[in-house]
């Protein structure tokens, strides 16, 4: 069932187009948001690819005016890469059009399965954003 569920939220969610970017660039401008200011390792760690990947990435996000890339001002070697005004309009926009889209579907469904589904939906939340927390690079790994 989740398989299903998962390719069908990438169904409603195609109809919402993530143009101009990539899904790998569309996954950098979410870690941007909520690691505002990462160094360039970093986003590669969060990715699990190589710096120089990543850099291209970036490299294209920059171009588009999603990404900016400041030198910090504690280590001049290192860049610090932050999402732009640009880049987080679009986010904000995408996720409006995504949101029509799931309503769409939504509004078909009986309101007691929509309850259900809020109620399964905020465990899964809250589930899924404390493993990733405790999985985030420097963390450290969760124990049993």
């Amino acid at each position: 069932m989740t398989t299903t569920a998962a390719e069908l939220l990438e169904v409603v969610w195609g109809r919402a187009s993530t143009a101009p970017t990539s899904a790998s660039q569309l996954r950098v401008l979410h870690i941007l948001e909520h690691h505002d200011g990462i160094n360039l390792r970093t986003l590669a760690e969060h990715l699990a690819s190589t710096p120089p990947s990543t850099s291209r990435l970036c490299d294209r996000l920059v171009a588009a005016g999603f990404v900016e890339r400041v030198t910090s001002p504690e280590q001049r070697r290192e860049v610090r890469l932050h999402l732009s005004g640009r880049g987080r309009a679009f986010l904000a926009d995408l996720r409006v059009r995504r949101e029509k889209e799931l309503r769409k579907v939504l509004a078909d469904m009986p309101a007691a399965k929509r309850v259900a589904l809020l109620e399964g939906l905020e465990a899964f939340c809250a589930t899924a954003a404390t493993q990733i927390h405790d999985d985030a690079p420097g963390v450290g790994s969760r124990t049993a």
